[in-house]
């Protein structure tokens, strides 16, 4: 590995070539946060980019990524993962931010809610009260 003034350092690839390695450690990428705000993204999610990402700016590095490679294709979250070498929980996070934002729209076979982080018919509540009406009967 050789160092580079600008405090990176550059290690082969699987082709021979050399990519920059990250100086900035997964958990600073997140703030600190290691699950998105209420959303537990699948990892098969896929990820489309909406017209309004078009006027994003100020996004950090790794939210301009996602952008990029989400940008000609839907991209799941396991495939955004391995492109940006980053973890999955790193990148579910980032994911769940530009959803918040609107720059992005996530599909999957499963309801993902990003304010609750779980699909209403699988909260405790409904199944009590569904329960009970069953009970009732």
């Amino acid at each position: 590995m050789s160092a580079h003034s600008s405090g990176r350092a550059e290690a082969p690839d699987d082709h021979g070539g050399q990519y920059e390695t990250r100086t900035v450690r997964p958990y600073a990428v997140t703030g600190g946060r290691v699950r998105a705000a209420g959303a537990d993204l699948p990892i098969e999610a896929l990820v489309e980019v909406l017209p309004s990402a078009a006027t994003a700016t100020g996004l950090p590095p790794e939210k301009r990524a996602i952008l990029q490679h989400a940008g000609h294709t839907f991209v799941s979250v396991a495939e955004l993962s391995a492109l940006l070498r980053l973890p999955l929980g790193v990148v579910r996070v980032l994911v769940a931010d530009l959803a918040d934002l609107e720059y992005i729209r996530i599909h999957s076979s499963m309801p993902v809610s990003l304010h609750t982080g779980q699909s209403p018919a699988l909260s405790l509540s409904v199944l009590e009260s569904v329960l009970n009406g069953i009970a009732a009967l």
